[in-house]
């Protein structure tokens, strides 16, 4: 497609006074008109000729309209001369004119149509009103139910989703009685587009791939290999920009009884950006976001699941881990759903209530123990156990141990210190005599006695402790110790390295490879600004977390999607064992 673009390129005029160029509206020429108001009206002829023009120069006029679109979103010139009606007529034009669209080079139209309407949308409200104003959505809703391919399906959700970001494009939509087919539409790409993709570009030999899709994808350039991963990163672009327009509605409170539906949240939760999308929060920042509403909260604290999968992010090396934690925080700040997630949460947020970065460990604090003291004197009595230990555990930690150590004197602090040096030597001698019980034993008297302020003692006691963990198959308690040693070393230059690589371990025991793969991914990374090598085991582990994590790891029409309820029953049904609940 470059070389024919180039080709016309050459072929085209400089200037409109050439004597080559015969045609009363060449796109080329009226780009070179010096005089504005003579310019303006070709524009505004060339707009509305273009639909009704049947031939090859279309497809290079649209891909400089696209590459104007992209360098220059903000520009008013063609947004105020018509380009948004011409852009739907052709949209529409590709769907309903089969042969058009299959002749010369007009499958491209579609796509680049599309992708214009989104890019001068993506930032003036103004440009957006017009854009609706002008019948846009229809061709685009097309586009989204897939009518052609999924690559028209992406850039159609960018679109709408770009609209949909202004206040008034959702009220609008709504009056138009069209929000409830898009949000239907956008849970639907969301949960099944990756399948698509895969089905339809990746999964499939290189020569029965669409060439216009490897021309889309590529622009020409790369072999099979960047062909494969810039469709893999389109493909998490159409899931997530899916879920950006799923946002839109849930933050002006919009079809919330629809997108809060069982099936779809068990799903939502375990869809995250990728590596190959590093600033998009997936799952997470629709969960967030439902959160902030109440009917998104109820819907969110009756799945058990879902609060798991949070808790587990909130203790991780995730870029989005203060995200779970701020949707965490939102369903206990509310009186209505905070007992039936503290009763899940408390046992993981146990472990964080000791960050000090930005003060969230005050702040997890104070929502696990706002009404500690009806428990406590049992007025009110939560349905697990562990969750009423943890609570305790967190009271004694934050406000008993506190008062004890502020009433110590100096020397009882020299004592202690002298006393939790020796039984951390004597947990050492024991674990490396391979008594890893005895070890856990001294680890833990260590730890009672260590005054919170001696950190670094308490970060090398809680990792030490860990590791047995780890080698008695306890891999919860590993996670949990781990964590209190980053939460710990979290104020330090760096991050406690050998607790990272530990707490990796315990998660892939779990079957958490998502989990796993960050945490040796921020282990790794702590080597490299160390100056050190990346130890062979790290690499492997990286490897195959990867492999595990893959959005695409599933080859044929039966396999799906990560599904989150039939994992979470088969975990239950597993006596307590865990198995792999990844993405």
């Amino acid at each position: 497609m470059e070389s024919q673009s180039q080709n016309k390129t050459k072929k085209s005029p400089k200037l409109p006074s050439d004597p080559l160029c015969t045609k009363p509206s060449c796109f080329f020429c009226t780009m070179n008109e010096p005089n504005p108001l003579l310019r303006k009206s070709k524009i505004i002829i060339l707009f509305k000729d273009l639909p009704l023009r049947n031939d090859q120069e279309q497809v290079l006029v649209l891909s400089s309209l696209w590459n104007i679109a992209m360098k220059q979103p903000n520009d008013p010139e063609f947004p105020s001369l018509g380009i948004f009606e011409c852009m739907a007529k052709l949209i529409n034009k590709g769907l309903n004119d089969r042969k058009w669209l299959l002749s010369d080079q007009n499958i491209y139209i579609p796509y680049y149509a599309a992708h214009i309407i989104g890019s001068y949308t993506m930032n003036k409200s103004h440009f957006a009103e017009k854009a609706l104003k002008s019948g846009v959505v229809l061709p685009l809703m097309k586009l989204m139910r897939g009518k052609i391919t999924w690559v028209e399906q992406r850039v159609a959700v960018r679109a709408l989703g770009h609209m949909a970001s202004h206040d008034k494009i959702v009220e609008s939509v709504s009056a138009l009685k069209h929000e409830v087919e898009i949000v239907e539409l956008a849970m639907k790409i969301a949960s099944t587009c990756l399948k698509r993709v895969h089905d339809e570009f990746i999964g499939l030999e290189h020569s029965k791939r669409l060439k216009y899709h490897c021309d889309l994808i590529t622009r020409g350039l790369g072999g099979l290999e960047i062909e494969s991963r810039k469709a893999e990163e389109w493909g998490s672009q159409l899931q997530c920009w899916s879920l950006n327009l799923l946002n839109c509605f849930v933050s002006r409170e919009r079809c919330l009884g629809l997108i809060c539906k069982r099936d779809f949240l068990m799903e939502v939760c375990g869809i995250w950006g990728g590596l190959a999308n590093p600033n998009s929060p997936g799952g997470i920042g629709l969960l967030k976001t439902l959160c902030q509403t109440k009917t998104g909260r109820q819907s969110v604290a009756e799945l058990e699941f879902v609060i798991e999968r949070l808790c587990n992010l909130s203790r991780s090396s995730d870029d989005w881990k203060s995200m779970a934690i701020d949707c965490l925080l939102l369903l206990l700040k509310d009186p209505e759903t905070r007992v039936k997630v503290v009763e899940v949460s408390a046992v993981f947020l146990v472990d964080l209530v000791e960050l000090r970065r930005p003060k969230l460990g005050e702040r997890i604090t104070q929502m696990l123990l706002q009404d500690y003291h009806k428990i406590k004197y049992g007025d009110l009595r939560l349905g697990s156990e562990k969750a009423e230990r943890a609570l305790e555990e967190i009271w004694d930690l934050k406000v008993e141990r506190k008062k004890r150590e502020r009433l110590m004197s100096e020397q009882e602090m020299r004592e202690r210190k002298s006393m939790v040096g020796d039984l951390k030597k004597q947990g050492n001698l024991s674990f490396w005599a391979g008594n890893i019980d005895k070890a856990v034993i001294e680890y833990t008297e260590a730890l009672d006695l260590c005054p919170l302020k001696m950190r670094r003692e308490r970060v090398v006691v809680y990792s030490n402790r860990a590791q047995c963990y780890l080698l008695m198959k306890n891999p919860d308690a590993a996670i949990s110790d781990a964590t209190r040693a980053l939460c710990l070393s979290s104020g330090a230059a760096r991050v406690h390295g050998k607790s990272l690589w530990r707490r990796s371990q315990a998660y892939e025991m779990k079957g958490l490879a998502r989990e796993s793969l960050m945490d040796c991914l921020a282990f790794v990374d702590g080597k490299r600004k160390g100056g050190g090598r990346i130890p062979y085991y790290a690499a492997r582990m990286i490897s195959k977390q990867m492999s595990a994590t893959w959005m695409y790891n599933y080859k044929t029409e039966e396999d799906v999607p990560f599904r989150g309820e039939e994992m979470f029953t088969k975990k239950k049904q597993k006596d307590g064992k865990s198995v792999n609940v990844g993405v």
